[in-house]
């Protein structure tokens, strides 16, 4: 059994440096392609309609994920409205929590914003019922397509990241990795 992986990407522009910069921080935890990449941008009016059931399968299949990449551009020091709209979604009390691994990923123009993933996506994806094993990923707008911007994090999260996903794939296999 190989890990799940999942992306979310709350940049209001689809295609975005964002969902880039997510999908390589992915890959490079997991040494594959993500399983599931979700653009909030193309998801549409449904993220407004209450019991949306295109959003509706894709909070399950995000909250079935072993890893989720959450990232969003820094917005008002903060993560966009359009991935809290789609994290309001999961409600760990009714099933439908986040259970794996999360990592929470911001982007932004200058590094006055360097602290955001923790202090303010970081605690809603542990709220939501995720384990958050690493710090957040901040990454500056002008780097995203840089991979040394990544390097020194990833050195850092690689390790307890795989660690931890091994973990639970022997526990979800009755201990066969």
């Amino acid at each position: 059994m190989t890990a799940r992986t999942a992306v979310v990407v709350g940049n209001p522009k689809p295609a975005s440096r964002t969902l880039v910069a997510a999908v390589h921080v992915a890959r490079e935890l997991t040494g594959a392609e993500p399983d599931l990449v979700v653009d909030l941008a193309t998801v549409g009016p449904g993220l407004l309609v209450q019991d949306d059931a295109a959003v509706r399968e894709l909070v399950a299949q995000v909250a079935a994920a072993d890893l989720v990449v959450a990232a969003s551009p820094t917005y008002k020091a903060t993560y966009t409205g359009l991935l809290k709209l789609f994290l309001d979604r999961f409600a760990p009390d009714y099933g439908t929590g986040l259970t794996g691994l999360a990592v929470p990923l911001m982007l932004g123009a200058g590094p006055g914003h360097a602290l955001a993933p923790e202090l303010t996506l970081r605690p809603v994806l542990t709220e939501i019922g995720a384990t958050v094993p690493v710090p957040g990923l901040f990454v500056l707008d002008a780097a995203h397509d840089d991979p040394t911007a990544y390097d020194a994090w990833l050195a850092r999260a690689r390790p307890v990241v795989s660690a931890l996903l091994d973990a639970r794939r022997a526990t979800l296999t009755g201990g066969a990795a």
